[in-house]
């Protein structure tokens, strides 16, 4: 299949992108490198031994976005692109929902007008809000803890409300927890502009030296040791569960939880990244983060039967990859 990827040049993007390169899909990419780096696109071209169709176009421009679709037929759209910081769009709700939404109304709007039968949306955990984990697809959804979370919510509402309309048209809702880790090769990953919003690169740049201490934020939550527990997935597991979807699931709206089942400390993630990458973490509890919540982990009941899909890396693994990652390029060469 001919597959669109927007956002393919981002953390989760350019995993998908090798990964769907590897089960014999062609891509294209779209990506406005608001959050990303154009130095990823050759880095997936040495991965994958073969250009990648590029443009650099921001999906809130109808116009532009157009002339992609005329000029490539696509049987299939995985839609990354968008917003993705919870503490963010708390301080930044606007710029959120315009750019989110906006973006995914566009992409189907066109993924309609040219006959794309397939289609998978990049959601969240998040738009659980604060429930009681393990976290299954089946449960209401709830008002939740931030605007980047409602985002995602409307997203899923949007898609669901063309489906009605569309039934031929294959809808995979994708719910990921915590993605972390880098490709073994070293050669892609996580590395945000500044500080980091999300733990695992801002472990890494503690552990580097670039940023003086973690900060953790709450130590007393109802949790194990008193800090937040997440549900951590590998991003090449994370890429390899949107692969599934976009080849196995049929006609209509499929919603399913992308997570490992289990939730860790964020003190437990801190330990296995010492230990297996054998350097020292300076780290202080700061207070409770908006937006946040104790706990949450998935239910992965549903993904591994209907799509025979589960995680096969570990904590080790991503803690090992993602500092792997983090020592083998300079901040020019690499990518959120």
């Amino acid at each position: 299949m001919n597959i669109l990827v927007t956002g393919g040049l981002g953390f989760i993007g350019s995993h998908t992108v090798v990964e769907l390169i590897e089960n014999s899909h062609t891509v294209v990419i779209v990506d406005n490198l608001i959050n990303s780096k154009i130095e990823v696109l050759s880095h997936l071209e040495t991965l994958v031994k073969q250009s990648i169709p590029f443009y650099q176009i921001d999906l809130t421009d109808e116009e532009a976005l157009t002339q992609v679709f005329e000029e490539n037929k696509f049987d299939g759209i995985i839609h990354f692109a968008g917003l993705k910081s919870v503490g963010e769009s708390v301080e930044k709700p606007i710029e959120y929902y315009l750019n989110n939404l906006v973006s995914t109304m566009v992409v189907i709007k066109l993924a309609q007008e040219f006959s794309v039968g397939k289609f998978v949306f990049s959601s969240s955990a998040t738009v659980y809000g604060d429930q009681d984990s393990p976290l299954r697809e089946t449960l209401d959804l709830k008002e939740t803890t931030s605007p980047y979370g409602e985002t995602k919510t409307m997203g899923e509402r949007i898609l669901k409300d063309i489906a009605k309309i569309n039934p031929k048209l294959a809808i995979s809702i994708l719910r990921y927890f915590n993605p972390v880790g880098a490709h073994p090769s070293g050669l892609i990953g996580e590395n945000p502009n500044g500080i980091p919003n999300n733990l695992m690169p801002y472990i890494t740049k503690v552990a580097k030296g670039d940023l003086k201490q973690l900060d953790i934020f709450g130590d007393d939550y109802d949790t194990i040791d008193g800090t937040g527990v997440r549900d951590y997935i590998h991003v090449v597991d994370l890429a390899k569960g949107h692969v599934a979807a976009l080849e196995l699931v049929e006609s209509g709206v499929h919603t399913y939880n992308l997570g490992s089942g289990k939730g860790t400390s964020v003190l437990e993630i801190i330990i296995i990244f010492q230990k297996v990458n054998s350097v020292k973490i300076p780290y202080k509890i700061v207070r409770r983060r908006s937006g946040d919540i104790a706990t949450c982990f998935a239910d992965v009941t549903k993904v591994n039967d209907e799509l025979g899909w589960k995680t096969t890396l570990t904590i080790e693994d991503m803690c090992r990859d993602m500092w792997n990652f983090e020592m083998k390029f300079d901040n020019s060469t690499r990518v959120l």
